[in-house]
């Protein structure tokens, strides 16, 4: 286009944007917004190169009148948004545009403050006056746009122009706080301002904000928004004002410090009795936004001394107590909460959801309260725990709908106040035994209350179970005053045997369930912590578990063996190997003589004698009956869930002279380290064999002839359970799982958790086995021929669901806790035929994903719905990140990486992404790494899953992959001769990662650090890999030339590390893939006008270095 074309157009555009417009009231904002866009595309190719006076001209138009105001402001702001938010222009425009922006930022914000104060000043002459009432609206639309513009450049512009004539703008903004129409825009632009970031020097003068007349005005515009009920406008208004004060609380903990010269506000007391109000206030989602600042105010170092802030603590968990009740559901109408909930919640699973969150955030900075004031929060805990033991229970109008009349549900009002209170008084008297000195912990007031909550009777499940916590919670106290103990466990046993109603031969509900899974772990959790406080009462509880156990249908097989877990918990401070010895084959006795029977032997070691045994080839089955396998599956989940709770619980003293004093000490390794004996050892050993047996018979059910065997009722009974598949698919749980309803709705239901549970316990003991046994463990005879015989057969028909466990539960700990004389006899005839296995299994399951994925969604058959492929897809996934992780806790060692940690749970894809990228030097291959890459095939397949998995659509396996993996993988064989197939693969797999995963810019950056280290290693000694680059679309030959001759030439200087890998980024730019939005994204080019700032080289004069005369020296003469 033409200079004077050019001209011709802009003035055009001017000349519409002066007269071509509709009123301001008239037009419609679609035309405003697209002409204001052409104005702003014109500036950003022209200005201020060719178009100086383009401000001029602005200022100009919008004396005309509102309607140009209006349009020079939607300019202004369209343009910020642009050039800084959006940055959508090339960056040497974007550097000429802002910084002239800069330069004229203080006539433009002096023009925009105006502009707000002169429309403000005339809209209030008005607006009473209903003459003139069109007028009015046309100023309040000005002002509207001028606040909006504001927010815009308030965010980046120089936090001095913001705080400039004394905070002149902070001002007016809190002066619109009491103007109905502008006050949510001038909140919204108060809240940036506010939250600004920078140097500490320059956010000083925003404690003007703590003035008095500021607080005066936001505290009456709260009140006025809050005074006339629930109105939308006026609620969101107040979540604004509510996120003012949060960032006023904010900054003023960032400024105030002990070498800070900035003081305390004198209105720091009215602050918080005004942030207090919200923290009050009936909407959760306002009391919610308040507790990040209190906890940051309860944290810091100066504040949290300050005698206004602990003077409010009370008041703080006053209302604590009234916000950890769960109330507030937008279904219903029982408090002023629901309605406010109705606008911010689209059902009661989100508010349920928000609210729990919500309540382990609040319960985080009750407990910063505490520490500042323990002695108050106990004291308000146990006024609070009278006050609910003495009041009579309130079931609500939702009744429980089992028929036993009288009993809460989830939602009754004394359930909800029981769950509170417990919340509280667990928070508080945890934090008071670590804050308090020993000396003055109140221990007559704590074991009034203990009793007081012992002597509490109830036979309402929901409402024991949080008796149970509180008995939990207080059980501290019993420490000081260890006699009462036997009445804690004579409570706790009761519970464990808890029945609404006695020898009821109904179905257990799973609020009975719960309760007396509850007391078994409560019985658990005080031999584990204090062991040694319980000991002296240990022929008391061993009595009260041998008589429980004696009747074989009071408790449920987890509830027995529980308890046996208890046991050899306290067992462990016998510290004498051979009594702990007796005491774990005595307690095992009865267990040894089920599994070690006949019968039990035919059962787990025969396919057919499993099915029939456990009774699931019972062609039809008549509910009415009894279960009659039911005893059976009972005694062997009996058996299982002991041999695990004893190979758990089981342990050597952590002191080495207790250990070597007790007995348990059998030697030393060649390195000077202790070797330890388990007392369980021989107990666990012994029935090994039939374990075995039975994880080989179980995987031999999935193959197809074994489950045509199974009977009609049963013929899913080996599929996942309804709830794990939810888990999977990231779907809502019902709000409402109802407490009333039988454990288990039918008897496949319960089929299918006997063998899910039975299925994971075996190898959960064989995974605790190595850590805990040591050596007895790795040296059984031919272990490696016996586990691969059992744990490995028939995994082809294995289901993905069944796979996972068995890598992280049995695999990854055997491997973990191995140690190095091992790796060859044991380990490596394991894991290396399984990971061969494990490549081929993955990349056929990819190959079908993404075969699926190409398909046209008309071909999908109704056989396999889209849920049931979403299912199967997700668990691919999930199995091939419990793979990778496996492959990297066995062959790689990260320093500073912890190895027991899991990998990320289901659905937590997303916040993996790390755009650092670990150097190659932190990642090693370990002795087993380097035990296994010894064997070429194993090598191999460890290879090829790493590279090939780069392209799988998982973006959690491909960061880990590529970060840990690929790199210490492939220097372990670049010492050798590859073949120029093997070479021009990896590096392809590399580029095919970039393509699947470009569009993450963590992946990305990884996959480019691997590619340049890659490209860097082999481009040197195979020429093949050329070829590989040369097909790349769009590469430049002569900057790949360039790249290869710095690379080949080593006499070269290389260039910075950094700047290599920016030049080949690139070079492969044309296979790095984009998000799907900008595949098809048509590229705008705008030219580059002539530099603004041009930088004049300095000249060096060669000369002056050689000169004889002065040499360096006289350069630095005058």
């Amino acid at each position: 286009m033409s200079r004077l074309e050019k001209v011709y157009l802009k003035n055009s555009v001017m000349e519409l944007t002066a007269n071509g417009t509709l009123d301001i009231l008239e037009e419609e904002n679609h035309i405003k917004d697209v002409l204001s866009r052409i104005v702003v595309e014109m500036i950003k190719r022209e200005w201020p190169q060719h178009w100086p006076d383009m401000l001029v001209e602005l200022d100009t138009l919008s004396k005309q009148g509102e309607t140009q105001t209006e349009l020079v402001m939607f300019i202004l702001l369209r343009l910020a948004e642009d050039v800084v938010t959006f940055q959508t222009l090339p960056p040497q425009r974007r550097r000429d545009i802002q910084q002239t922006l800069t330069q004229n930022m203080e006539k433009i914000f002096s023009f925009l403050l105006n502009t707000l104060q002169e429309n403000v000043n005339k809209y209030q002459q008005v607006k009473t006056d209903n003459a003139q009432e069109s007028k009015a609206q046309a100023y309040c639309r000005v002002a509207i746009a001028a606040l909006n513009t504001l927010a815009g450049y308030t965010d980046w512009v120089s936090l001095s122009h913001i705080t400039a004539e004394n905070c002149k703008l902070l001002e007016m903004l809190c002066l619109l706080l009491s103007e109905q129409e502008l006050q949510l825009g001038a909140a919204e632009c108060l809240l940036i301002a506010v939250s600004r970031k920078g140097k500490l020097e320059d956010r000083k003068p925003l404690m003007i904000l703590f003035g008095d007349a500021v607080m005066h005005y936001m505290l009456s515009a709260a009140q006025t928004a809050d005074g006339g009920g629930l109105v939308e406008k006026h609620y969101v208004f107040l979540k604004r004002l509510c996120q003012v004060l949060c960032a006023l609380g904010s900054q003023l903990c960032a400024l105030l410090g002990p070498d800070s010269d900035v003081e305390t506000p004198a209105n720091f007391g009215k602050y918080l009795e005004s942030f207090l109000a919200f923290t009050t206030h009936p909407s959760q989602f306002l009391r919610s936004s308040t507790q990040m600042t209190w906890g940051a105010l309860f944290r810091h170092e100066v504040l949290s001394r300050d005698p206004l802030l602990l003077a409010i603590i009370p008041k703080y968990l006053r209302a604590c107590m009234t916000n950890l009740v769960k109330m507030g559901f937008p279904s219903k109408t029982d408090n002023p909460s629901c309605e406010y909930s109705r606008l911010d919640f689209d059902s009661d699973e989100d508010f349920n959801a928000f609210f729990n969150s919500s309540r382990a955030q609040q319960g985080e900075v009750m407990r910063l309260a505490c520490r500042l004031d323990p002695k108050t929060s106990f004291q308000m805990a146990g006024e609070w725990l009278k006050y609910q033991l003495s009041a009579a229970i309130d079931t609500g109008s939702m009744k429980s709908g089992s028929g036993e009349s009288g009993l809460c549900s989830i939602f009754s009002p004394s359930f909800v106040q029981w769950e509170a209170m417990t919340f509280f008084v667990e928070g508080v008297v945890n934090q008071m035994f670590r804050t308090v000195d020993k000396e003055e912990i109140p221990v007559n007031d704590g074991i009034e209350l203990l009793q007081m909550v012992l002597n509490f009777e109830t036979k309402d499940p929901l409402i024991l179970s949080c008796v149970l916590t509180n008995v939990s919670a207080l059980f501290s106290f019993v420490t000081f005053r260890p006699e009462f103990l036997p009445q804690v466990f004579s409570k706790l046993f009761s519970s464990v045997t808890f029945e609404i109603v006695e020898e009821s031969k109904a179905p257990r509900t799973r609020a009975v369930r719960n309760v007396r899974r509850h007391a078994c772990s409560s019985i658990i959790k005080m031999c584990r912590d204090y062991p040694q406080l319980v000991l002296p009462n240990f022929d008391m509880l061993y009595d009260h578990v041998k008589q429980l156990l004696s009747n074989e249908l009071l408790l449920t097989q987890m509830e027995k063996c529980a308890l046996m877990e208890a046991l050899v918990l306290i067992s462990n401070q016998f510290k004498n190997y051979e009594r702990q010895k007796l005491f774990i084959e005595e307690l095992m006795a009865p267990v040894a003589s089920i599994w070690l029977s006949e019968e039990m032997h035919r059962a787990l070691s025969d396919a057919d004698a499993f099915l029939a045994f456990v009774g699931a080839d019972q062609k039809s089955y008549d509910l009415v009956q009894e279960d009659p396998c039911g005893l059976n599956r009972a005694r062997m989940s009996f058996c299982v869930y002991s041999i695990l709770g004893v190979v758990k619980r089981t342990s050597w003293p952590p002191d080495l002279e207790e250990a070597k004093a007790g007995g348990f000490v059998v030697g030393y390794t060649p390195t000077g380290n202790p070797i330890f004996r388990n007392p369980c050892t021989e107990q666990v050993l012994k029935l090994l064999d039939n374990l075995l047996a039975l994880i080989r018979t179980h995987n031999s059910l999935y193959a197809p002839e074994m489950l045509a065997k199974l009977g009609e009722p049963f013929s899913k009974a080996l599929d996942m359970i309804d709830a794990e598949k939810s888990t999977i698919l990231g779907l809502p749980q019902p709000l409402l799982d109802l407490n009333d309803s039988p454990v288990y709705k039918t008897i496949l239901e319960k089929m299918q958790r006997f063998f899910c549970t039975l299925y994971e316990n075996c190898f959960h003991i064989l995974g605790k086995a190595g850590p805990s046994m040591q050596q007895d463990f790795y040296t059984v005879e031919q272990l490696s021929t016996q586990l691969l015989s059992s744990a490995f057969v028939n995994l082809d028909n294995l289901p993905d669901y069944r796979l996972r466990p068995l890598l992280r539960v049995f695999v990854k700990p055997l491997v973990l806790a191995c140690t190095p004389e091992y790796y060859e006899s044991l380990v490596s005839p394991i894991v290396g035929p399984l990971f061969t296995y494990l490549h081929m299994r993955l990349s056929q399951k990819w190959q079908i994903i993404n075969q699926r994925s190409m398909l046209c969604e008309d071909e999908t058959t109704d056989e396999n719905p889209e849920s049931q492929e979403m299912l199967e897809e997700q668990l691919v996934r999930m199995l091939t990140r419990e793979v990778v992780d496996l492959i990297t806790v066995c062959c790689v060692s990260k320093k500073g990486a912890d190895h027991t940690a899991t990998p990320a749970a289901d659905g937590e894809d997303e916040e993996m992404m790390a755009t650092e990228v670990a150097t190659p030097a932190t990642a090693e291959l370990t002795d087993l790494g380097k035990c296994l890459t010894k064997h070429e095939d194993v090598c191999t397949a460890l290879l090829i899953l790493a590279f090939n998995s780069l392209a799988w659509k998982d973006t959690l396996s491909c960061q880990r992959t590529t970060t840990q993996l690929c790199w210490p993988l492939l220097k372990q064989v670049l010492s050798g001769t590859l073949l120029a197939e093997a070479v021009t693969w990896l590096f392809t797999s590399v580029l095919k990662g970039l393509q699947t995963h470009g569009q993450h810019d963590g992946c990305m950056a990884s996959l480019v650090h691997l590619a340049f280290q890659t490209y860097e290693a082999l481009r040197p000694r195979y020429v093949e890999i050329r070829a590989v680059m040369e097909q790349i679309p769009d590469i430049q030959k002569e900057s790949l030339d360039q790249f290869d001759c710095k690379l080949l030439n080593p006499s070269l200087q290389k260039a910075a590390d950094k700047r290599r890998k920016d030049q080949f980024k690139r070079l492969i730019a044309g296979c790095i893939g984009k998000p799907l939005g900008e595949q098809f994204r048509k590229e705008v080019h705008i030219k580059n006008l002539p530099s603004l700032f041009k930088k004049t080289k300095p000249t060096h004069d060669s000369d002056a270095l050689d000169n004889d005369e002065g040499g360096l020296a006289t350069i630095f003469e005058p």
